[in-house]
């Protein structure tokens, strides 16, 4: 892997990367859509469920929630950070390998040995940083996957594949559930087989990806400007893309708000022991998924179709924030249940769309990745701040969720409304 050298480039314009315009081979969307279900369940593995049974091996039963939000905080901070960093890397890298590919299996890999270290972690320091590098190098393929769509598939195909790829993303939480029923009674196993099943996917799709070299090192702006603009995309300039950031960071932080602590909803909400919890949770989220996939597929699918994104973003968080709520007054695994299957409509919705909208209102295909990077800090830096704004609203409820859920409810509403000043998407 090669990564351009700033000073080797300053003197000449970048150069144009192609937009997609032919439809995208039929294998390159199957193994593109497989790699982010490969990435996403080494990924939720740990978040969903695996560092709740972690963290309890660790300490004390009265420390858990507290110890949980803080680790969780911290791999969302490497999320936050090196997301839009690798995505930078990954715009300017050159080599015969491609500029995707490289960071595809690289963070793969990362990945894979940070679980490691997180299942055999002998405290929460080590568990900490475990899953920092893992959201770090985790990052790293994140980047060049969700990249690779904007450089393959042709703005009239977007809609489907990046619903089937939101469906898999989600389907990838699904997976992690039933990983943590099946294997939550050995560390490794729990941690180690989705990491080498999303390894696998990645190096299967780096394989078929048609990831063509650039001709030369990009122009770069050269010293601390260019490290900042890793970070930045003009609002004032590209208002599309800043209201599109906001509501997917509201969205997002609403979904996490809850997602965090699903697991202990059910132990201490609904009273349930820690292995019937598991078992609930693994079939609520199979609800949720399957919801998830019917209402995604027909919703990107129509999307493409009317050639509307909007609406589709308004709809689903409306629905997404009706969902949250009922989990507010679910006293029971079968309310848990139904309120899962209106969270999967919901959410189904929002990921088919979501991206696509996001890749339609891209300021520059030249730095795709880089720009994907700043978008993808909504995803992140919820899951930053989540765990603190979850842990006080669950004090304000004397340690009850009613509070939590409603407060979640209404922020994916605000959500919807952040969408409706977008004027290049319909």
């Amino acid at each position: 892997m090669v990564v351009s050298d700033p000073a080797a480039g300053a003197t000449l314009p970048s150069p144009v990367v192609p937009v997609p315009k032919e439809k995208a081979k039929a294998r390159v969307i199957a193994t593109m859509v497989a790699a982010r279900l490969g990435i996403m369940l080494a990924l939720s593995t740990p978040a969903l469920a695996g560092m709740t049974l972690k963290v309890q091996t660790l300490v004390a039963p009265g420390d858990v929630a507290v110890t949980l939000g803080s680790v969780i905080s911290m791999g969302a901070f490497a999320a936050l950070f090196f997301d839009p960093v690798f995505g930078r890397l990954s715009d300017r890298t050159v080599g015969r390998f491609g500029r995707r590919r490289p960071w595809l299996v690289f963070g793969s890999l990362g990945l894979m040995a940070s679980l490691v270290v997180i299942a055999l972690a002998p405290n929460v320091m080590v568990l900490g940083l475990g899953w920092f590098f893992a959201q770090a190098l985790g990052n790293a393929a994140v980047a060049a996957h969700t990249a690779s769509l904007a450089d393959q598939i042709p703005q009239w195909q977007r809609g489907k594949v990046s619903g089937m790829i939101g469906i898999a993303q989600q389907a990838a939480g699904l997976g992690a559930a039933y990983s943590a029923s099946f294997l939550g009674q050995n560390m490794l196993l729990l941690f180690l087989v989705p990491g080498v099943v999303g390894l696998l996917l990645v190096v299967v799709f780096a394989f078929v990806l048609p990831d063509q070299p650039m001709s030369r090192r990009p122009a770069s702006e050269g010293g601390f400007r260019t490290v900042l603009k890793t970070f930045w995309v003009n609002p004032a300039k590209h208002p599309d893309f800043a209201f599109a950031w906001i509501s997917r960071f509201l969205v997002v932080l609403a979904m996490f708000m809850f997602v965090t602590f699903r697991l202990l909803y059910l132990q201490q909400d609904l009273q349930l022991e820690k292995a019937e919890a598991a078992s609930v949770m693994a079939t609520g989220v199979l609800i949720y998924t399957i919801a998830l996939m019917v209402a995604g597929q027909l919703a990107g699918w129509l999307s493409d179709r009317l050639g509307r994104r909007k609406v589709f973003i308004w709809a689903s968080a409306i629905i997404f924030g009706i969902g949250t709520w009922m989990l507010s007054q679910a006293g029971s695994a079968s309310g848990f249940y139904w309120a899962e299957l209106v969270i999967g409509v919901g959410f189904g919705i929002y990921v088919a769309v979501d991206l696509a909208l996001v890749i339609d209102v891209l300021p520059s295909p030249d730095d795709a990745a880089k720009d994907l990077g700043v978008f993808n800090i909504a995803m992140a830096g919820p899951q930053t701040i989540a765990p603190a704004i979850s842990a006080a609203l669950l004090g304000l409820g004397g340690g009850g969720y009613d509070v939590l859920l409603t407060v979640a409810a209404i922020i994916a509403l605000l959500g919807a409304l952040a969408i409706l000043p977008v004027k290049k998407i319909r």
